[in-house]
């Protein structure tokens, strides 16, 4: 059972008074005993490969925006500043492992071989759906927040009845933690002992309200009250998230029931392109986060290693540019779908109320015929 010393009477969480961490900010290198016994096969090729994601994922992330204020994408919710997070637990799970994720785990549907048409299409407004989640074995981003808790404590329901030794990951934010979906979902993963992890990324805001008005103690004790073991970790150590997910799995994988995990983060963008987060933050304390980037930090520690940083940098600019240019791609071969196209795939079974909205647009529609017609022989 994971404990700390320093809070005795929560025994089932550890890294409660400061977030468990292996790499501090100048990139050294510190022992942790609950993150290093799963650390034990990192080598420098693989600290490379944490990096080079880290940073084609900033790229995407970065294109995604620019993509969005050029007219391209209708909106778009940036992960600046979550690369560790996503990419360490990405990383760390097997592919069979289903993820169920919010809006904003673009590095996880890298992770996942997500192509660049697939994540911007729902973006865009061309489909309802960007790809097959089978195919991924991770389900298209929901927007209504909180709502994949449960669906990931029913697929983790699910893998258990038929014997099977995958799990399900939860991935949502801090706010997430507000909504009654999400404590529902802790009830029955722990009640069933379903073979769950809830990941939260806490990066500080619910959009403009801070993480201290929606939470007067750690996110990471509200679990524990499920009976549901937590670990507190420093999100932007793209290392401790990847030991915590690992420790986190074979936890779950021993039949030991569900785990639940805080990454302590930051959004250094806004909460989606319509948002301007200058009005709720100051300067300072995104200038203190700013120095605390996860992409600087693994940087910093492959230099104290001696790997060659520049060119790791090379590589990682010309990855990005081959990201980022499928992308450009992408969005400009995207067909405009037959605005009927909306009411297909919403029921698995065709619906009277659906059909009676069907048959209201077609009529609107062909109303309009007319008008168009005489603006054309005009």
């Amino acid at each position: 059972m994971l404990t700390t010393t320093s809070a005795p009477n929560h025994d089932l969480v550890a890294g409660l008074d400061k977030p468990l961490h292996v790499l501090k900010e100048d990139g050294t290198r510190r022992p942790d005993p609950t993150l290093d016994p799963m650390l034990r096969d990192v080598d420098l090729e693989m600290l490379r490969d944490l990096y080079l994601d880290m940073a084609v994922v900033r790229a995407i992330d970065d294109e995604a925006v620019a993509l969005q204020r050029q007219g391209e994408l209708g909106l778009w919710p940036p992960l600046r500043g979550q690369e560790a997070a996503q990419i360490g637990l990405g990383r760390a799970l097997p592919e069979t492992d289903f993820l169920f994720t919010s809006y904003r785990e673009n590095a996880l549907a890298w992770c996942r071989g997500v192509g660049p048409g697939e994540m911007l299409s729902v973006w865009r407004g061309t489909t309802l759906s960007g790809w097959d989640p089978f195919a991924h074995h991770m389900a298209t981003p929901q927007v209504i927040i909180g709502a994949q808790a449960h669906h990931a404590v029913g697929y983790a329901m699910a893998t258990q009845a038929q014997g099977k030794d995958d799990i399900a990951v939860s991935c949502f934010g801090d706010g997430a933690l507000s909504q009654g979906d999400v404590n529902e979902a802790m009830v029955f993963a722990a009640s069933f002992h379903a073979p769950v992890l809830f990941f939260c990324q806490n990066n500080h805001y619910a959009i403009s309200e801070p993480v201290d008005v929606q939470a007067t103690v750690p996110i990471a004790l509200r679990p524990t009250g499920f009976g549901i073991p937590s670990l507190r970790i420093d999100g932007n150590d793209v290392l401790a998230v990847r030991a915590a997910s690992l420790l986190a799995s074979q936890h779950i994988r021993a039949g030991k029931g569900p785990m639940f995990i805080e990454a302590v983060t930051y959004r250094l963008g806004p909460h989606t392109t319509s948002d301007d987060p200058t009005r709720y933050r100051d300067e300072k304390e995104l200038e203190r986060w700013r120095r605390r980037c996860p992409l600087g930090r693994l940087e910093r520690h492959l230099e104290q290693l001696g790997a060659s940083v520049e060119e790791l940098r090379t590589e990682a600019e010309r990855r990005s540019h081959e990201a980022t240019t499928a992308m450009q791609e992408a969005v400009a071969a995207l067909p405009s779908p037959a605005p009927e196209r909306m009411f297909e795939h919403v029921l698995a079974t065709e619906h009277p109320g659906l059909l009676r909205q069907r048959e209201q647009f077609r009529a609107f529609t062909d109303s309009l015929a007319p008008e168009q017609a005489e603006g054309s022989a005009a």
